[in-house]
């Protein structure tokens, strides 16, 4: 897929490097083709390394796809300058009156808390609520799906006892369903989460229908039966060293942490984690783009 994104992002010379297709705005502007427009509320503290993620996620299809990042008003971390900011981000005020695609909502680092404890819960609420109207569809990725699920039909997260880090494997439910057509009958997918979701809180909805579940992990991936709302327990989106560089960091900050699962071979943190996700992660990613935003969505976004 075509990504469009301004021509000094700093996740442009990045995914290039990997050979994945990026345009800039230059070209993007000679093509006769309305693109998708995606919005993406980073709440993730490192934000760069999210971009590129889910930027390289989003690179698998021939549509052209306009990519906006928004930033919380009510809060501004600390890990991202405040000039990358202000160059690459819109808020929430500057974009209430347009209409998008499909819109993004990432995890944050806030899971503990009790919702209305969260500095930009408000915030967040109102997006949801606008998002209703003014986009297609909406993936909600850990902490907002589990977010998504208390503000939509208020069922409360509830905490493990202990961190749910590393691998699993999936069993895939309802085929028909065209978000995990092409899926094997089992996949691999990252979590790192201390809370979750009770599967019981998301079958008594008849609105919802469960994709993709796993016996550690529990539900991993339900949505909507319209597919306006779809919601990821993981974080499918992951680079091979992401989960590596949390248990080294909690482990040098002599925070409580045990090897990811299923991550390093033999278990060693000396040797390079095995990447068991991507090509399902790819074919989500993709699947949600071609059909529940593409197949769906106006020509013209104002109608």
């Amino acid at each position: 897929m075509p990504i469009k994104v301004k021509n000094n992002f700093p996740a442009k010379k990045i995914l290039e490097d990997e050979n994945i297709f990026i345009m800039d705005e230059n070209r993007a502007m000679s093509q006769d083709i309305r693109p998708l427009k995606i919005l993406i509320l980073n709440l993730m503290p490192l934000k760069e390394d999210t971009e590129v993620q889910l930027m390289r996620a989003l690179s698998n299809t021939p549509l052209q796809v306009n990519v906006t990042f928004l930033t919380t008003e009510s809060y501004v971390g600390k890990n991202t300058p405040t000039s990358h900011l202000d160059e690459f981000y819109v808020t929430f005020s500057e974009i209430e009156n347009k209409k998008y695609d499909g819109l993004i909502i990432t995890g944050a680092p806030v899971e503990t808390l009790a919702y209305e404890e969260v500095a930009y819960w408000k915030e967040i609420c109102e997006i949801m609520d606008w998002a209703k109207t003014h986009v297609t569809s909406t993936l909600h990725l850990c902490w907002a799906a589990m977010a998504g699920m208390y503000h939509y039909y208020g069922a409360d997260k509830y905490q493990f006892e202990d961190k749910l880090f590393g691998i699993y494997p999936h069993k895939v439910y309802n085929r028909k369903e065209p978000l995990i057509r092409g899926f094997d009958d089992y996949f691999y997918a990252p979590h790192s989460r201390h809370t979750g979701v009770k599967r019981e809180d998301i079958v008594k909805n008849d609105d919802l229908v469960i994709l993709a579940e796993s016996e550690e992990a529990g539900v991993f991936l339900f949505m909507t039966k319209d597919g306006k709302r779809i919601f990821v327990m993981g974080h499918p989106e992951y680079d091979r060293m992401t989960l590596d560089a949390e248990y080294k960091r909690d482990k040098s900050k002599g925070l409580p942490i045990e090897l990811p699962k299923n991550y390093y071979p033999e278990d060693n943190p000396a040797k390079k984690p095995v990447l068991s996700w991507r090509a399902h992660a790819n074919t989500l990613y993709t699947n949600w783009v071609n059909y529940y935003i593409y197949q769906n969505t106006p020509y013209d976004l104002t109608k």
